[in-house]
């Protein structure tokens, strides 16, 4: 099994691009990992939410995989500690036979269409964030469940 990111738009800010491709590099030896990014909307200021939302939506789709179980990172979703979001990679790495595909959306969450095919949400927390923070903080909880499941000692209760 491949665990995959999607994201739209790249990360900007130098700092988090840094912290990003350091958790990046540490997970590839735990498990195989890509991110993949989708380009930022060319005139999103000219589109309403709703338009904005679908095109996120169609070029989300077409980067997916006949195959992929996805999970959207929503702010309805179900929230997990840690050490569950760890039990929740170990069963999915059981069971998921290709890629389990994380997708971060647009500044307006996801079309209906994503909502539709996707197998499950999960949240980070009730907070809101920057999709520059999420992306840093998630690939941070992949990492930090791939050392917990092996017993190295990063993660301290």
């Amino acid at each position: 099994m491949k665990i995959a990111l999607l994201m739209i738009g790249k990360t900007d800010a130098r700092y988090f691009a840094e912290a990003i491709d350091e958790y990046r590099q540490r997970l590839t030896h735990y498990v195989p990992f890509e991110m993949q990014v989708i380009p930022d909307i060319k005139n999103a200021k000219s589109l309403s939410e709703s338009q904005q939302k679908e095109r996120e939506g169609e070029m989300l789709l077409k980067a997916l995989q006949a195959g992929d179980y996805i999970v959207l990172l929503d702010e309805r979703g179900k929230e997990m500690t840690s050490k569950q979001f760890a039990s929740y990679l170990e069963k999915k790495m059981g069971s998921v036979s290709r890629r389990l595909v994380f997708i971060i959306g647009g500044p307006y969450g996801f079309s209906e269409a994503l909502y539709k095919i996707a197998n499950e949400k999960l949240s980070l927390s009730q907070m809101t964030f920057s999709h520059q923070m999420i992306r840093l903080l998630f690939i941070e909880q992949i990492y930090r469940a791939m050392t917990i499941l092996n017993g190295e000692p990063y993660h301290h209760e």
